[in-house]
């Protein structure tokens, strides 16, 4: 009998075959991911997904969408790659929640050199964890396999969500008062963004290994810098249902210095209270041995806030309590101050918090 002639576009790079593997490998992730509102099962042109008219009066959609920048580059030096997606989903629903939104569906996109079927799955693990972390469905995506443009073991991710809120319940920074309190929720790490520099500290300057262990770290490098970044979506939520939350914020690219002033209103400041806070050990080790300064510290990392919350004075302590209990670990780290005239939106001694 006549051999199967082996396909032109794999002998190119391209597998049609193992990419209907991998869409029947991560089905059962996919789909554990379904809440109500989901209409189609992975594999269409397109997600479904319905809103359902008894649910909302007046809802706006909220969306976003993101990567994890060089974390890869960390994630692929380690051979790790089931938390990655975790990331990934963090960075486009913690962007949503800020609006006071609810996430509803997220989609992805992977691409890389040629398909890695095991690879691949893991990544789809940690995207699946993600969106069951924050309640969302995680109802489509895109598999790119593209030879000649990334090197082996290489990839790319991006996320997009959306969300809903109620157009009054919307959350815009509008309504931030002097004298409102400022609440931080402590990261869980680097996060997702910094991690030029970081690598650049750990691997380039210092000549570290992923498994090279570090006492003050607590851990080897690879373990530090691929811990999930936080996902604030369902203690947030809770919050916003029981208490008036003025404003969030979430600490980024940019750290506080940029992030922050992108919801004050005009007239208005904020003032970080010294040492409110510990400064994880990985972000003063980086200051310390990187030779990088606190200020740009503030600007370039969470520095160990990764959301933040402007309350009312006397629902402060009430807040702390509520989000202690769900898990997080929240600080009052400072106030909201009058501005006057050109004076900066941030007032923090940088090096006295370091």
């Amino acid at each position: 009998m006549e051999e199967t002639k082996k396909s032109r576009y794999a002998e190119a790079g391209v597998d049609i075959d193992k990419g209907n593997d991998f869409i029947n490998n991560i089905k059962p992730l996919v789909s554990a991911t379904f809440n109500r509102g989901v209409l189609t099962d992975i594999g269409g042109f397109g997600g479904l997904f319905a809103l359902g008219s008894d649910r909302y009066k007046d809802p706006v959609l909220v969306s976003s969408t993101d990567g994890v920048g060089t974390k890869l580059t960390v994630a692929q030096l380690c051979g790790k790659h089931d938390t990655i997606g975790i990331d990934l989903v963090a960075m486009c629903v913690n962007d949503v929640v800020v609006s006071g939104a609810t996430p509803l569906f997220f989609l992805d996109y992977f691409s890389i050199g040629k398909l890695d079927n095991d690879l691949a799955v893991d990544v789809v693990k940690g995207i699946a964890e993600g969106c069951k972390i924050s309640k969302c469905s995680l109802i489509g995506g895109e598999t790119a396999e593209m030879p000649g443009l990334y090197k082996e073991g290489e990839y790319d991710l991006a996320g997009f969500v959306v969300g809903i809120a109620e157009r009054d319940d919307v959350i815009d920074g509008t309504d931030i008062r002097v004298g409102h309190k400022i609440i931080g929720l402590a990261s869980s790490g680097v996060h997702s963004n910094g991690y030029s520099l970081a690598r650049k500290i750990f691997f380039e300057e210092h000549g570290f290994g992923a498994d090279t262990h570090l006492d003050e770290l607590g851990c080897t490098v690879g373990e530090e810098l691929l811990k999930p970044t936080r996902i604030y979506v369902e203690p947030l939520l809770n919050i916003i249902k029981n208490f008036k939350v003025h404003g969030l914020v979430h600490i980024t690219g940019g750290g506080f210095f940029d992030n922050i002033p992108r919801v004050l209103p005009q007239g208005c400041k904020v003032s970080i209270e010294n040492g409110s806070w510990a400064i994880p050990p990985v972000f003063s080790y980086m200051c310390r041995q990187g030779n990088v300064s606190p200020e740009e510290m503030f600007r370039t990392f969470n520095c160990g806030i990764g959301m933040v919350a402007f309350v009312d004075d006397d629902q402060a302590e009430d807040i702390c309590f509520q989000l202690a209990a769900m898990g997080e670990t929240p600080f009052v780290i400072g106030e909201v101050v009058a501005k006057v005239g050109d004076e900066p939106v941030i007032e923090i001694d940088c090096e006295a918090n370091f």
